[in-house]
């Protein structure tokens, strides 16, 4: 069974027909070509898929599209403005933050959720931020420089 929901991905308008069984992992990726939302443990619990919705992040292989409908949903591609980097994503990419990239979209939609709820984060506060992400490469350590360098540079700067 289908049913047209309207959203809003990375600022454009969108109305679109889904299976009420589709989740918005497979809307995104499937039928809006943004594949920049990785499907990783298609259970919740790797973080790969993590997009925000009306600014929080979800999970987006646990949410039904249908869920979606009337939301504001930003994904990886929607972060960077003009052709430039956001400051995270530059940030991350100066500090070794990426490897493979497998969860480098979710990571920095989760920074961004971080940062923008709270601009000097503890210790404490970016482990707990990014504990539902999964990255098997880094160990950890530069992401969280990067996040550290980040909220310094926003706390200068008065915003990121």
């Amino acid at each position: 069974m289908e049913k047209t929901i309207n959203l809003t991905v990375n600022g454009e308008t969108r109305s679109i027909a889904v299976d009420v069984n589709q989740t918005l992992l497979e809307v995104l990726r499937e039928d809006l070509g943004l594949t920049g939302t990785k499907k990783g443990c298609n259970q919740g619990e790797c973080g790969a898929c993590t997009v925000l919705m009306d600014g929080k992040p979800v999970s987006s292989c646990l949410v039904l599209a249908v869920k979606a409908d009337g939301k504001t949903v930003m994904t990886i591609e929607g972060v960077a403005k003009d052709g430039s980097l956001h400051p995270i994503q530059e940030t991350f990419n100066q500090k070794g933050a990426i490897q493979c990239g497998f969860c480098t979209p979710g990571m920095i939609l989760t920074t961004k959720n971080l940062l923008d709820k709270n601009p000097n984060p503890s210790l404490g506060e970016i482990k707990e931020a990014i504990s539902g992400n999964i990255c098997r490469c880094t160990g950890y350590v530069q992401i969280i420089e990067a996040i550290t360098s980040l909220a310094k540079e926003k706390n200068a700067r008065g915003g990121v």
